[in-house]
């Protein structure tokens, strides 16, 4: 019986990371634009959350945790809200301790404490981490595509078709999804400027900032968007060189702490091992003595 609820424990702990998960999205084209959606698809775990998720309402708006999680969400493209989220991580508090205690046999206090605070953390820090994996992946990607844009505008595109054109001709990335979120939203009535600004506020990346208030700054003020988007792409690309300089100066003191814990002593346990074996011997001076 005991085996039984190891095994059906293990199993929900594995569905339920699975519920949390996206599926892979389906491409369709809408309005002509290459976007991406999600099957309205749940899984059962995810029901189950939708169940406790009114409870936390009331904790989502005293604490002020709605915009801040919504927005982590809605960028890494997962199937929750933030209450279901908040409900994923209370459940996980409470199923960790259980895993240990009934696993393990483990009764400390201590250990079933930081259980439950591994459990409840570990869904924040599952999403930080996909947020600052998408948001790096969006970096890496802007200047190219900013290039593809200037090139668009200088063969005689608008800034829309320009758009239009990458969306369609480019293998999907973070970027373009934002992109084409953006083109559609243009095209179901919101002014262009709007859905940029959105745009920016939603990433919260400064390459990204810098481009839409280029882009506005260039609409206000008449100017060329191609001249815009040909400095924008040196700034952005001289961001991304100083940026790799700055973690190739990391890389030395990163080394440091394997070197020092890792390596080193196993050089000195091969080179001084022998020595200080038969230094605790006595025979280290053996010949010396004979020999005098």
């Amino acid at each position: 019986m005991i085996i039984v609820i190891y095994v059906l424990l293990i199993i929900g702990f594995v569905l339920f990371f699975l519920g949390l998960i996206p599926k892979p999205a389906e491409t369709i084209s809408v309005f002509g634009d290459k976007i991406k959606e999600e099957k309205g698809s749940s899984s059962l775990f995810l029901s189950i959350l939708r169940i406790f998720a009114p409870l936390n309402k009331g904790i989502i708006k005293f604490m002020r945790l709605e915009g801040p999680l919504n927005n982590k969400i809605n960028l890494v493209k997962w199937r929750v809200k933030p209450e279901e989220f908040l409900a994923s991580q209370e459940l996980l508090a409470v199923v960790f301790p259980l895993i240990l205690f009934l696993l393990f046999e483990i009764e400390g206090m201590p250990w079933l404490v930081g259980a439950a605070m591994l459990g409840f953390f570990l869904p924040l820090h599952i999403l930080n981490s996909k947020v600052k994996k998408r948001k790096y992946s969006i970096v890496r990607v802007l200047p190219e595509t900013v290039d593809l844009l200037t090139l668009c505008v200088g063969a005689g595109l608008d800034f829309m078709a320009a758009v239009r054109w990458v969306i369609d001709k480019v293998r999907v990335n973070p970027l373009i999804e934002e992109l084409a979120l953006v083109l559609k939203e243009i095209n179901v009535g919101k002014p262009r400027i709007e859905a940029l600004r959105d745009m920016a506020r939603r990433l919260d990346i400064p390459d990204v900032t810098s481009f839409v208030r280029t882009l506005v700054q260039a609409d206000r003020m008449g100017t060329s968007v191609e001249e815009a988007f040909k400095i924008l792409s040196e700034d952005t690309r001289m961001k991304r060189f100083h940026r790799g300089e700055r973690q190739a100066m990391k890389a030395p003191l990163k080394m440091l702490i394997p070197l020092i814990f890792c390596i080193l002593p196993v050089i000195l346990i091969v080179v001084a091992g022998p020595v200080l074996i038969k230094f605790i011997r006595g025979s280290l001076f053996t010949g010396l003595g004979g020999g005098l």
